[in-house]
C-alpha cells in the first residue's frame, strides 16, 4: 500500500479540480505533504505557485461506521462560515466518484497549532496563557449557543436520547476495533450504559474540541483563529465537548500518554477547575452531570485508541506509528472509571 502523498491525495485528480474551481492552473502542478499528528483522517498540505491549501480524506482500508464522513465535516463548516464560530472556508468538495475516497479542501487559516510544546515567543507568560485558555473555552461556549435551525442544520444529529447513543456507539466501535479482551474499558462501558443522564440541552457539538484541534492566532494567544477536525461533529448534549476538553487538558500527576500532549500540565496552564467555571459561566450552563460526560470521553478515548491501533497494524496510516498503545487503552478506562466513582 503506498505512503506517497501525492498518490494518497489523488493529486493526478485533485489538482484538475481545484485548478478549475478555482481558476488556477497552477494547481495542476501541486504538490502534497501529509501534516504530521493525523491519526483518524488523513490531511495533507498541498502547495503549488498559487498558494498553499488543505485537503481532509479518510484513511486507507477498511474504517469502521459512521467515522471518517467528509461531507459532514465540509457541511458544517460551510454552515458555520458566516457566525462566530471560526472556521477554515471550504473550497471543493467531492464525494468519492472523482478520486476512490470523500474529500474536501479548505483554505490554509495561519497561526499556531499548539501541539507538544509552545512556539517559541507564544503565550510565554501566565497571563498569555490563561488568555489562551479562556478563547479556548469560550469559542466552544459560542459554538454551542449557535441555534442549529439559523444555520440551516436541524437535521445535522438526533439530539433526544444523545447521551445514551453515544455510549451504544462507542460500545460498538470498541467491540469492533479490539483485537483482545480488555475488561476494565467493558467494566466501564457497562457503568456508563446505567448511569445515563437525561437529555441536558441540545447544541451544534463539536465532537473533538481540544487544544491541538484549533489554530491560534500568532498575534493573539487569546485569539482562536479557526476550529479544525469538524468529522465527530453532531448535534448534541453539549457537555460531551466539555467533558473531552477536560479528558485533554492534562494537569500535573496525571499519568503520560503517548497520543495526548501534556503541555498543559508542563507549561503551567490554567488547571481543569478554570476550564470548568470558565464554561459554565460564559455558556451559564448546569454542570452536575460531567463526571459522566468525562468518564465517556474516556471509553471513547480508549475506543479510538484501540482503533488507531488496529489501522497502524493494517497498515492504513499512510506509514505513521505510534508504538503499542495496549496499556495506554486499559489505563484510560480505569481513569474513567475513577471518575465516574468520584462523581457518585
Amino acid at each position: 500500500m503506498s505512503t506517497d502523498p501525492a498518490e494518497l491525495a489523488r493529486l493526478d485528480v485533485v489538482g484538475g479540480l481545484l485548478a478549475d474551481r478555482l481558476g488556477e492552473p497552477a494547481w495542476r502542478e501541486a504538490r502534497a505533504e501529509l501534516i504530521a499528528g493525523g491519526k483518524s483522517n488523513l490531511t495533507f498540505r498541498l502547495t503549488s505557485a498559487a498558494g498553499t491549501v488543505v485537503l481532509r480524506r479518510p484513511p486507507t482500508g477498511s474504517i469502521l461506521p459512521k467515522a471518517h464522513d467528509m461531507g459532514r465535516e465540509a457541511r458544517v463548516q460551510q454552515a458555520l462560515a458566516d457566525t462566530d464560530v471560526p472556521v477554515a472556508p471550504v473550497l471543493l468538495a467531492h464525494d468519492e466518484g472523482a478520486t476512490g475516497f470523500p474529500f474536501y479542501v479548505m483554505a490554509q487559516v495561519e497561526g499556531h497549532v499548539v501541539r507538544d510544546e509552545l512556539p517559541t515567543g507564544f503565550a510565554d507568560d501566565e497571563d498569555s496563557r490563561r488568555s489562551l485558555t479562556n478563547a479556548l473555552v469560550d469559542t466552544l461556549a459560542r459554538l454551542h449557543a449557535v441555534d442549529p435551525a439559523a444555520v440551516g442544520l436541524t437535521d445535522y444529529g438526533r439530539p433526544e436520547g444523545f447521551a445514551g447513543r453515544q455510549v451504544r456507539l462507542w460500545t460498538r466501535q470498541w467491540e469492533q476495533a479490539r483485537t483482545t479482551d480488555v475488561p476494565v474499558v467493558d467494566e466501564l462501558g457497562a457503568s456508563l450504559a446505567r448511569r445515563v443522564p437525561e437529555d441536558g440541552g441540545a447544541s451544534i457539538v463539536h465532537g473533538d474540541y481540544r487544544l491541538d484541534n484549533v489554530v491560534m492566532d500568532t498575534g493573539d494567544p487569546g485569539r482562536v483563529a479557526a476550529v479544525l477536525d469538524w468529522e465527530l461533529s453532531t448535534l448534541g448534549d453539549p457537555l460531551t465537548d466539555l467533558g473531552l476538553l477536560l479528558f485533554y487538558w492534562r494537569a500535573p500527576g496525571d499519568r503520560r500518554m503517548s497520543l495526548i500532549p501534556h503541555l498543559t500540565a508542563d507549561a503551567g496552564f490554567p488547571d481543569r477547575r478554570h476550564v470548568r467555571e470558565r464554561y459554565a459561566a460564559t455558556a451559564g450552563r448546569d454542570l452536575r452531570d460531567l463526571a459522566f460526560h468525562e468518564a465517556l470521553a474516556h471509553f471513547k478515548f480508549a475506543a479510538i485508541t484501540q482503533g488507531i491501533a488496529a489501522r497502524v497494524a493494517a497498515g492504513a496510516m499512510a506509514g505513521q506509528d505510534f508504538g503499542d498503545l495496549t496499556d495506554e487503552v486499559a489505563r484510560t478506562a480505569e481513569d474513567g472509571l475513577d471518575i465516574l466513582r468520584e462523581g457518585t
